[in-house]
């Protein structure tokens, strides 16, 4: 009876474990509780880290979190996502300058620049910027949080970020203005929760990105009463500056240029030269022959057509008979699709460096947007591993890479000129721009002509600088290039702050 009643007993016992291992099975069976998908406007997570920069260990907090849009009646009517890093053993906020961030889309965030350019981490690439596995991030030996704080910001509907109800209108955040309005009112709550009113302040947008910024910079000023000393375009857009005409189809040419060099499609004599010889030639020709070329039109008579086409076939790598065909205008994405036809690929749009293959090889342009499809595939994975597992900010809420933002109103855009309104009115205010040299949507020489056209009067242009990269519209993901990108950062900051006293005054 006693073995029979252990028997018993461990039978129960087996079956109490086995039951007990089922119930854990099933649990862990089970999907998580559900976090919160619902939009929270006000919250953080803070925690603390420590990176190495230019051989120096730098402590600092890093701040994810949701801070409101407010309407007119004082209502949330927004939570708008970001990410802010702080240096703790920095004493004197006062001297400690302060950066926003911005990217563009602009229905994308602040991620490009956060884990690609500036932010403490950065993600695991090649030197040249291609994704590799595992996915994820490392520390950024380059980050400028050294010199300077950085709030990432993604506006409404990128990142984390969302209006609260869908009966919010979309016209309350989704055009030129009326982005710079409230991302203005947001950036005043920021700094006054911040108590970064002493600090100095820059703004840096990356494509779409400097849209905003330049518009933020006159806003800031006139609305918020804020005032920098600093606003830093990444890849600019045409920032509403005109070039319709014989103008606009003409300053494509030396990215062309640029382009063909790096793959080795240019005459000899052209192609070992090395590219920054290459390139003042071709822009040169630009401006003073094919402009006036081009404001012909179909009266220029057909030797100096020919001609005109012969040249922009030496520097462009196409064929001048495939030039004339398109009357002397040649689009973009012709380009991108026409340049290495014959070896079987395209070229990128925002960094020609990277090729793609096409289902055939007719046709006009390209079937998809090669160098953006490696970069989604790189910091994807990177950005959710990031902010969810080593930053904590724990939702259900999808990181919007590219976000519903659409339609936007594209209209009235005069941010060039509220750029240079602000930096007349505040003679602290400095401006330098960053380019990749193979940048086909934002390229370098528009960028340039952008800068030449900003301030007319020549006034101003001693406190305007723009610089070159070998590489595309995020020149930062270039091993190379973002060593020296970075340390461009770290210069201007310091070129740009006062000495102890020195008034804003003319």
């Amino acid at each position: 009876m006693f073995k029979k009643s252990i028997l018993i007993g461990m039978a129960c016992i087996g079956i109490f474990q086995a039951g007990a291992q089922k119930k854990q099975q099933d649990e862990a069976a089970k999907p998580p509780a559900p976090l919160n998908r619902m939009v929270v406007t006000d919250t953080a997570v803070v925690t603390n880290h420590e990176v190495t920069i230019k051989g120096q260990r730098i402590p600092y907090t890093a701040t994810a979190g949701m801070m409101p849009v407010w309407n007119d009646e004082g209502k949330a009517i927004a939570g708008v996502f970001y990410t802010y890093y702080e240096r703790i053993d920095v004493r004197d906020k006062s001297i400690r300058p302060l950066i926003i961030s911005f990217n563009g889309g602009p229905g994308t965030p602040s991620v490009w620049m956060e884990i690609g350019y500036t932010g403490p981490r950065i993600l695991n690439i090649d030197n040249e910027g291609y994704p590799i596995q595992p996915y994820g991030v490392r520390e950024n030996p380059n980050s400028i949080l050294d010199v300077a704080d950085i709030v990432y910001v993604d506006p409404v509907n990128t990142g984390f970020s969302r209006a609260i109800s869908k009966d919010i209108p979309t016209t309350t955040f989704f055009g030129v203005n009326e982005d710079i309005k409230y991302l203005a009112e947001w950036i005043n709550t920021f700094v006054t929760r911040k108590n970064r009113w002493a600090s100095p302040k820059y703004l840096i947008g990356e494509s779409y990105g400097t849209t905003r910024v330049s518009g933020l910079a006159l806003e800031l000023q006139d609305a918020q009463w804020m005032y920098l000393n600093g606003v830093i375009l990444v890849s600019p857009t045409d920032l509403g500056i005109e070039r319709s005409g014989p103008v606009e189809e003409a300053l494509h040419l030396p990215y062309y240029s640029a382009t063909a060099w790096y793959h080795k499609m240019l005459p000899a004599d052209l192609q070992q030269k090395n590219l920054t010889d290459v390139l003042p030639e071709v822009e040169d020709f630009t401006i003073n022959q094919l402009i006036p070329a081009l404001a012909k039109g179909g009266f220029l008579q057909e030797d100096q057509k020919k001609e005109i086409a012969e040249r922009m076939s030496r520097y462009s790598g196409l064929s001048a008979k495939v030039i004339i065909q398109h009357n002397l205008d040649m689009p973009t994405s012709f380009f991108w699709k026409e340049l290495l036809r014959d070896k079987g690929f395209t070229v990128g749009r925002l960094d020609s460096r990277y090729r793609g293959i096409d289902r055939e090889d007719a046709g006009e342009g390209p079937d998809y947007n090669a160098e953006l499809t490696s970069w989604l595939h790189a910091f994807t994975p990177a950005i959710n591993i990031y902010l969810r597992e080593d930053l904590g900010y724990k939702t259900d809420l999808k990181y919007n890479m590219f976000g519903p933002v659409w339609p936007w109103d594209d209209k009235n855009d005069r941010t060039g000129e509220n750029l240079r309104q602000a930096i007349a009115q505040n003679p602290y205010l400095h401006l330098m721009i960053q380019s990749g040299y193979y940048d086909g949507a934002c390229d370098y020489f528009n960028a340039k002509y952008s800068l030449w056209q900003l301030d007319r009067g020549g006034r101003l242009k001693d406190r305007l600088s723009w610089h070159g990269f070998r590489s595309g519209h995020m020149m930062y993901l270039r091993k190379e290039d973002l060593a020296a990108a970075t340390d461009q950062l770290r210069e201007f900051i310091k070129n740009s702050l006062p000495k102890p006293g020195e008034p804003a005054k003319y």
